[in-house]
């Protein structure tokens, strides 16, 4: 026969056993493949370039061996390098890109008045999800990205709960996102060897390669736009060729605000071999010369002029 402490100890278990069911059917739980997250460790031989950017790491992808160091821990503001983050949840999230969305008119005023990166889409227009992941990453689009949010979670705010969620599986340690978009905000920090951490997985997934690389992306006519809508990656925008004497820069994303200055995370072949670079804090804004892009060439050449 039972006791009363077993009969209230086994009812305590099939409580806790409801309560977990409801929790896990409310919040989804998403692991994260250990095989794809590496260890970054710090190379024996490492590059000595004298960089416009204050913070900035460089990688290989072939060894996960860390080349370039300077500041990689400092905590510092991503700006738009947010919004790889925002594209790869949402990738995560959706299984068919082609599904249609109406960009609420809500969402507008607010960028409109913050001077905010936009696409160029229009309040109410429809698009696909894949639409929309492109105009998050190759023009930036704040717009988009809040769609996106919305569109997955309801509202910006859940959907950021699921960002930092994220970071906390791939190990980003000292990040934490206040939005989807890299608008300033003082709780809303990373650092380039987090920023290294996402990147690194974030190429693992297909979708995300696909549209990191892209060059272009063209929409086909929307309610809003009866002659469709062409994008252009900023980073190839700046660019009058990605190739190097012995490789080529494959795709990247830039960012910008006042706070976080000049940023880039880009990825390249050289000598064979997969590296990304992400820096940061290069002075200069959108209208002047783009010194992120400017560190990334410095970097790269060296690595393709064989001296590591």
């Amino acid at each position: 026969m039972f006791t009363k402490k077993g009969i209230f100890s086994i009812s305590f278990i099939i409580i806790m056993l409801f309560v977990y069911v409801m929790v896990s059917k409310e919040t989804p739980i998403s692991f994260v493949d250990s095989s794809k997250v590496d260890v970054l460790a710090t190379s024996e031989d490492t590059l000595d370039v004298d960089l416009y950017s204050s913070n900035a790491i460089l990688v290989n992808l072939d060894n996960n061996q860390v080349l370039l160091d300077k500041n990689s821990e400092e905590r510092i503001y991503p700006a738009s390098l947010t919004k790889m983050m925002t594209v790869l949840v949402a990738i995560e999230h959706i299984q068919n890109l082609q599904q249609e969305v109406v960009l609420p008119k809500n969402i507008f005023h607010d960028l409109y008045e913050k001077n905010a990166s936009m696409a160029g889409f229009l309040p109410n227009e429809q698009l696909t999800v894949e639409d929309l992941l492109y105009g998050s990453m190759l023009p930036s689009g704040a717009e988009a990205s809040i769609g996106l949010a919305e569109y997955i979670t309801g509202s910006e705010e859940e959907f950021v709960k699921l960002m930092n969620n994220k970071a906390q599986q791939l190990g980003m340690i000292n990040t934490h996102f206040m939005n989807t978009t890299g608008l300033h905000h003082p709780e809303h920090y990373t650092t380039v060897q987090d920023i290294a951490l996402l990147l690194q997985y974030a190429l693992t997934n297909s979708e995300f390669r696909q549209i990191y690389t892209a060059e272009r992306y063209s929409i086909k006519q929307t309610n809003r736009h009866p002659e469709g809508m062409t994008f252009i990656n900023r980073m190839f925008q700046h660019m009058t060729s990605g190739e190097l004497s012995a490789g080529e820069i494959l795709g990247g994303k830039t960012g910008y605000t006042e706070e976080a200055g000049l940023c880039l995370a880009s990825l390249a072949t050289v000598n064979g071999q997969e590296y990304i670079l992400v820096t940061v804090g290069a002075k200069g804004d959108p209208r002047t010369e783009q010194y992120n892009i400017t560190d990334a060439f410095l970097v790269y050449r060296q690595l393709s002029g064989g001296n590591i």
